[in-house]
């Protein structure tokens, strides 16, 4: 079971055919290298996709203000949507949300965008009480190999896991001049990770909706909402 990171650690090690400990092994496999390594594959896994593991949500009391400062630790421009006293406000483009705003700026539609580390909550929409954001967190660094640290995809995903015990074997072959070798193991760690978001893509395809995308275009013009969707007459 790859479940701490000390199992992820010593998988490596093991794989290696170094050592069965996290010392030092001739200076190649000090455990602040595998921290770092550790580390440096964890982030790379976290962020190959938009996995369910690093979705998170916060609240706080909505002040009526239209800028919104970005939840600490979320990543830029990843809040799907948002809330306020349990209304739910639909997420547009940064160029329509200013066009709209200033072209409607009366107008009580509960919509919000978002431009770098600021969103843009439509003030006119007259909604107070507790605000709450959805979107992906950047997950934190580790600072030491614990039986009692965990990955995001520990006790969840164990093939996530894999994938970093994968990488982290590329950074080690990479260190030892392999090049081929190291290329080898990064490609398995990118068919695990594919492996993964394929049958998650899959599951989710029985309850996503096939005619809502995460953006809408506004017609700024007659205030209707655009879908992103092909349409057969298009063209």
């Amino acid at each position: 079971m790859l479940n701490s990171t000390t199992d992820i650690v010593t998988e490596v090690i093991v794989r290696s055919g170094v050592a069965t400990t996290t010392t030092s092994q001739s200076g190649l496999y000090t455990d602040v290298i595998l921290l770092s390594w550790l580390n440096t594959a964890m982030r790379w896994v976290a962020s190959y996709r938009v996995w369910p593991f690093t979705e998170g949500r916060v609240s706080t009391t909505y002040t009526g203000a239209e800028e919104q400062t970005y939840p600490e630790n979320f990543k830029t421009d990843s809040i799907r949507f948002i809330q306020i006293g349990g209304k739910r406000f639909q997420k547009t483009a940064f160029e329509d949300y200013q066009i709209f705003r200033e072209e409607q700026s009366s107008s009580a539609d509960r919509i919000f965008s978002d431009f770098s580390r600021v969103y843009f909550v439509n003030p006119s929409a007259g909604i107070s009480g507790t605000l709450t954001a959805y979107g992906q967190y950047t997950i934190k660094d580790l600072e030491g190999i614990d039986t009692a640290n965990a990955t995001p995809f520990s006790n969840t995903e164990e093939d996530m896991n894999e994938a970093i015990v994968e990488e982290m074997i590329s950074y080690a072959r990479l260190r030892e001049k392999n090049v081929q070798e190291s290329e080898y193991h990064h490609q398995r760690a990118v068919k695990i990770l594919d492996n993964v978001w394929t049958r998650y893509t899959s599951e989710q395809f029985a309850y996503q909706s096939k005619d809502r995308g995460m953006f809408t275009r506004l017609d700024v013009v007659n205030g209707n909402n655009l879908s992103d969707e092909l349409r057969r007459d298009q063209f």
